[in-house]
């Protein structure tokens, strides 16, 4: 959507980019920090910062700030209106139960995936691992199953804007980086109508996706399910698990 540009505020825009200058990465800022992560004048990041304190969203100690409890109001707000994590919950509960593994629901923001729904199972090797922990988790599009089929199912000219200028970082061995051969496999990715990423975003992590269509055809989220190397082998991927995801995406798909 594009609006007039005298109905853009571009203070709002401002101080927004100053929220989403946190992130796990970059914990605490200053001013200079913030302006360097934002784009825009060291004076301007000052004032967001101030404002954005003096409004209980960031907290400080007279020269770093960092993000205040009170920005999970957005959060708490989104998951208790939003429709799609309220009507994927219950199915991915029930996938849980049945098998005792951790599923994911994630939508794509930018260059990254968020966890929009999810249900952790069981097995030792899942719950203890970083991958897909908790609500609103973000993971990097590229390195991740879930990721690379919400890629593989944007229109071409929209993946191509997306690549444009895109660094796609090695965050495992296993990661792939080099342009050309991501543009390869997210085709594949396409072709196939899931994905199986093996140990790309963690060491020892495996996971399993497929897109959620409404019944317009539309890819809303990606619906995926994480284990080992022996919980995801080839085998059971074809025999079990894809069967499992594609009837859930079927189930769903009325829904969405």
């Amino acid at each position: 959507m594009t609006i007039a540009k005298a109905d853009y505020i571009e203070g709002l825009a401002k101080g927004l980019s100053v929220l989403e200058a946190f992130d796990t990465d970059r914990q605490r800022l200053n001013a200079t920090l913030a302006a360097q992560r934002t784009g825009i004048t060291r004076a301007a990041a000052r004032r967001h910062l101030l404002t954005l304190a003096e409004l209980g969203y960031l907290d400080s100690d007279g020269s770093h700030y960092w993000l205040s409890a009170r920005v999970l109001r957005f959060a708490g707000s989104y998951m208790a209106t939003s429709r799609l994590p309220r009507t994927l919950q219950p199915t991915l509960n029930r996938l849980s139960q049945q098998t005792q593994a951790a599923f994911s629901a994630v939508v794509l923001d930018g260059g990254e995936g968020v966890i929009v729904a999810r249900s952790a199972g069981s097995a030792e090797p899942v719950r203890h691992a970083a991958y897909g922990l908790h609500l609103g988790a973000r993971l990097p599009a590229h390195a991740t199953s879930t990721g690379r089929v919400l890629l593989a199912n944007l229109p071409m000219t929209d993946f191509n804007a997306w690549m444009q200028g895109r660094e796609l970082t090695r965050i495992t061995p296993q990661t792939q980086v080099n342009r050309s051969a991501f543009k390869a496999l997210i085709t594949q990715v396409r072709k196939d109508d899931f994905c199986l990423a093996r140990e790309a975003h963690e060491l020892g992590i495996h996971a399993l996706a497929v897109p959620l269509r409404n019944m317009q055809g539309q890819t809303l989220a990606a619906l995926n399910v994480v284990g080992t190397a022996e919980q995801l082998r080839d085998t059971a991927v074809q025999r079990n698990w894809l069967p499992l995801l594609w009837d859930a995406a079927r189930e769903l798909r009325v829904l969405l």
